[in-house]
């Protein structure tokens, strides 16, 4: 905001990196993440495939992407393709690409960030508003096919998915891509990343195993999930697992398609993840009305971040129990199942006329929770039919009452 504050910075880096060179650059506040996707193939063509808003971060990483950006005016938002289109063809690129911009809501303007050549986790947001399967555009162009031969970009320039071959020789079929309009986009789409984090510490990083994952794909909602052989998270990846991708007719019926979505998606085991939290920011008025930049989501986390209210349920349940009461019950309840089920798979090994492992009689079962950050490791001791006694782990003189 002075001058003094900037010669005070020339002198601590010239400190730094002795001799390097240093470069002075805009600072861009209350800014959005935007992308262009690019396809190009080796005959010199290069084409936006639309593009993404990415601008939901947590220190610079990305939450939250939909597309089409809709902060930009339409003509902005052509300079911004035309932009990314030249620039493919000054380096004579060949592949899927994404540029990426931060844009300047305030007077409109747009600066180059980066061009990434790959495909993003987040493409199938530019799959739903175009209808462009991109790994196979990607196939199709390493095999030589020029972009006006791939069906799918034909249709998406409003031309037959297949062409005649009479058109073929006489070079009817090309598509002139620089005055040719794309069709419109296929509504909107908003996508949703799923971590291992402790969305209420700061997001946290957590691990361990997951026991249960329920999630249901709709014809306006997709998603994925991976995790170790084991069901396990672990501390030394990324804490991504899953994506979640909602479509709709346009911006809002997306927003609602995805916080059912995500109400519906049940994951249960000993990490935290950012499902309720999210599912909670995109119901907040700034997300509703786009009112959002790449410092939003820092600014919420800095004030406290959301407030979880719990249902009048939960209330009632939390005013009468302690953490240790719900953590003793909810290691009963998992100690029963298993007990239940081993004690299933012995009797149908029996009918079989197998001999079936006396371990599946044990009564002594190890349990792990996480209830509010907090890890509890418990003993359940089966003392009758349906009678626990629960004792924490390493300690069985201190048992829960």
């Amino acid at each position: 905001d002075n001058a003094g504050d900037v010669q005070n910075a020339y002198r601590q880096v010239c400190g730094e990196v002795p001799g390097s060179p240093i470069f002075i650059m805009k600072l861009s506040t209350n800014s959005r993440h935007l992308e262009v996707q690019l396809l190009a193939d080796e005959y010199g063509n290069a084409i936006a495939l639309n593009g993404r808003d990415c601008s939901v971060q947590r220190r610079h990483q990305k939450i939250i992407e939909e597309g089409p950006p809709v902060a930009p005016s339409p003509e902005v938002w052509k300079e911004m393709e035309d932009a990314a289109i030249s620039l493919a063809k000054a380096v004579g690129y060949m592949n899927a690409g994404t540029v990426e911009y931060l844009y300047s809501e305030l007077d409109e303007k747009f600066y180059f960030l980066e061009l990434n050549p790959r495909l993003q986790v987040e493409h199938p947001v530019t799959e739903m508003i175009t209808r462009v399967n991109l790994p196979a555009a990607q196939l199709q162009v390493a095999m030589g096919i020029p972009l006006h031969h791939i069906p799918e970009i034909r249709e998406l320039y409003g031309k037959n998915r297949f062409e005649d071959v009479a058109d073929v020789s006489s070079g009817k079929s090309v598509i002139d891509f620089g005055v040719t309009k794309r069709v419109p986009p296929y509504g909107h789409c908003i996508a949703v990343r799923i971590t291992a984090e402790n969305a209420e510490a700061g997001f946290k990083p957590t691990s361990g195993g997951i026991q249960e994952l329920n999630f249901r794909s709709t014809p306006n909602v997709w998603g994925y999930f991976s995790m170790d052989s084991s069901g396990s998270i672990h501390e030394f990846a990324d804490s991504q697992f899953g994506h979640l991708f909602a479509s709709g007719p346009n911006r809002e019926q997306a927003r609602r398609n995805m916080v059912l979505a995500l109400k519906e998606l049940s994951i249960r085991g000993d990490i935290s993840t950012t499902v309720d939290y999210i599912s909670k920011l995109i119901e907040l008025d700034d997300f509703v009305e786009n009112h959002i930049d790449t410092g939003w989501l820092d600014r919420i986390i800095k004030e406290g971040g959301i407030r979880m209210a719990p249902s009048a349920e939960d209330s009632r349940s939390k005013s009468v129990l302690s953490n240790d009461t719900l953590a003793m019950i909810g290691a009963t309840v998992v100690a029963f199942d298993q007990c239940s089920g081993d004690e299933s798979t012995f009797l149908e090994l029996l009918e079989r006329g197998q001999l079936p492992p006396l371990n599946l009689l044990k009564m002594v079962r190890d349990v792990e929770l996480i209830l509010d950050g907090v890890k509890y490791k418990l003993v359940c001791t089966r003392t009758g039919s349906g009678e626990f006694q629960v004792s924490v782990a390493g300690d069985a003189t201190k048992f829960f009452t």
